[in-house]
């Protein structure tokens, strides 16, 4: 079974891109939707034409359901014609965006799917830290998710100043990763971003709180729909007017998905720091005379030879370091909560099986 032209026709207008069969046992009576929002007590769906209220099905609440396995913002989804709708089957993902979830229990979280872009917004004020830019490249590095680094706030720095900022910033990122300097509240500012957002694509909005996510986003509709507000005058940060992910459709054809601002940005341990901004300090590790070098007092240190000939920016090992030391510490969080399911599974079949030797099947 596949969608009809009509449908596909409605669901090209919120992103969808694929033409792919649908899943067996699906009922010739469900319609497909795209989530926009998503709550604590259910979802907001729109279908091509029109947005509506929906519930999951049961077995996506059940407490051994995988959290990655439950609708998410940007999924395409089945529903059934009751009210409000019931959400009974999630579509295949072409790309997912994740983190691992606050706290010290592991647990992954997904941002966001299906989408093609990622803006990364951050201030020109006293929230840019170039760190941090860092840990959103590893984190999108391997998602399939394009990275645009837009530098907001550009009226807040000199020409000169602002520069050297971008120019310091530009040295340290790959060479594709496109990255902006502009005033997000003027349109002309912000053309050249429609580019990610013709019919058909979908991008995330990232960044801290204050660093104009929603500001742009009002841009991009040419009206205010999210609520802006100021930031704090001693680290330019700002509180959340966003307070949950809702994916809009943009006049351009595109769609457009506003985030809360991340407070912690953990890793979950399936990123690459070969495949982020690091490439260039991974291959340095690799001309170290010792495979094992732990770059410290070793004979033929390739790091620091270029530690100290200033070809290494200090600040950007000691980034690396703590990224890789992060990376490891989540691989093994990951390894261990796989290991935890699977000895799960096995415990559950032995007591399946005991039951029935006990008792029989029914």
């Amino acid at each position: 079974m596949q969608f009809d032209e009509e449908t596909l026709s409605r669901l090209a207008a919120i992103g969808w891109r694929v033409d792919a069969p649908l899943p067996d046992g699906t009922d010739p009576a469900w319609r497909a939707a795209r989530v926009v929002v998503q709550h604590r007590n259910g979802y907001v769906l729109n279908d091509g034409s029109d947005e509506f209220p929906a519930q999951p099905a049961p077995r996506f609440l059940r407490r051994r359901a995988a959290p990655e396995d439950r609708p998410a913002v940007g999924d395409f989804v089945l529903v059934d014609a009751a009210t409000p709708a019931v959400i009974h089957a999630v579509l295949p993902r072409r790309t997912t965006l994740a983190r691992a979830a606050a706290g010290e229990r592991y647990a992954r979280q997904i941002i966001a799917t299906n989408i093609d872009t990622a803006f990364v917004l951050m201030g020109l004020d006293g929230d840019f830290n170039p760190r941090r830019i860092e840990r959103y490249l590893l984190l999108l590095a391997g998602s399939g998710v394009r990275p645009v680094i837009v530098l907001t706030k550009a009226d807040f720095l000199a020409d000169a100043a602002m520069h050297a900022e971008i120019a310091a910033l530009r040295a340290q990122i790959p060479q594709e990763v496109e990255l902006h300097a502009m005033n997000v509240k003027r349109a002309p500012m912000v053309a050249p971003l429609l580019r990610h957002l013709q019919r058909g694509d979908t991008a995330v909005l990232l960044g801290s709180s204050g660093a104009g996510k929603s500001t742009l986003t009002n841009t991009l509709l040419g009206h205010a729909r999210q609520a802006t507000g100021a930031v704090r005058e001693h680290d330019s940060r700002g509180r959340h007017t966003t307070t949950y992910r809702a994916l809009i459709t943009l006049p351009s054809g595109g769609c457009l998905i506003d985030t809360p601002g991340m407070r912690e940005l953990k890793l979950t341990g399936e990123e690459d720091l070969a495949e982020a901004s690091f490439d260039d300090v991974e291959a340095l590790a690799l001309e170290c005379r010792f495979g094992d070098c732990a770059h410290g007092a070793e004979p033929g240190c390739a790091v620091r030879a270029a530690l100290e000939s200033g070809a290494l920016d200090p600040a950007r090992w000691d980034s690396y370091r703590k990224l890789r030391g992060e990376l490891g510490v989540a691989n093994e969080s990951l390894a261990a909560q796989l290991e935890r399911k699977a000895g799960a599974k096995v415990q559950t079949r032995a007591l399946g099986k005991r039951l029935v030797d006990k008792y029989g099947r029914r």
